[in-house]
């Protein structure tokens, strides 16, 4: 599905115009997006959790050239939780 596909969708299933379906989405994502960069969690109960991932620093491989080693900094990444109902939907 894209995002496209997302905005009509929630346009349909709640009556919205396709223009306040995408204000809600963008308004949702950067709301996701700003509870993150806090360093805080959202948990939507059901559904699942978007939390922070703090990836270690590592010594990793050149791709291009694999006989030279690099340093793989320290990075954090979004991370997303499935919940018990959404679990249960897929089975």
């Amino acid at each position: 599905m894209t995002k496209a596909d997302l905005i009509n969708a929630l346009a349909a299933d709640t009556g919205l115009t396709k223009a306040d379906a995408d204000r809600f989405l963008k308004s949702f994502t950067a709301t996701v997006q700003k509870t993150l960069q806090r360093g805080d969690s959202l948990t939507l109960i059901g559904f699942g959790t978007f939390s922070v991932s703090n990836r270690a620093a590592r010594v990793g491989r050149n791709p291009q050239n694999p006989s030279q080693v690099i340093q793989i900094k320290a990075s954090k990444g979004a991370k997303f939780k499935a919940g018990s109902k959404l679990k249960q939907s897929l089975n």
